[in-house]
């Protein structure tokens, strides 16, 4: 899975650019201006636990289902884990351009997270 061909999938006909790679890790990052960023990444190697370690105050969250945490990070930030194995996971992530949208970050994130949740292998077991 490519995560700025899922990204790009995610964000069509919604006004982002399209999706650049953001390392040499599978991450992608797509901008929309007035709006902020959308964010994925599939991390075929760290759980939630890692994401946990990282993130102390991540809150236990669903989407579809699924098992995830929620990460609120600084300025607008806001990340959703969700579970695909216990050492894998897929991180989708919202940034607000404006300090007034800050607000939005974590509902527009979840929902970013429930659009990309189907197209994720299921979790084993």
């Amino acid at each position: 899975m490519n995560a700025c061909a899922i990204l790009d999938q995610l964000n069509a006909g919604q006004g982002f650019g399209p999706g650049r790679n953001i390392s040499k890790r599978n991450e992608c990052t797509a901008t929309k201006s007035e709006y902020g960023a959308n964010g994925l990444a599939l991390d075929p190697v760290q759980g939630l636990q890692e994401f946990l370690e990282t993130d102390p105050g991540a809150t236990e969250t669903t989407v579809n289902g699924r098992k995830a945490l929620e990460g609120k990070g600084d300025s607008g930030a806001c990340s959703i884990a969700i579970e695909i194995g216990p050492h894998s996971r897929a991180l989708a992530d919202v940034v607000m351009a404006s300090p007034d949208d800050d607000h939005k970050a974590c509902s527009e994130a979840q929902a970013l997270a429930a659009r990309l949740e189907p197209l994720l292998p299921k979790v084993p077991g």
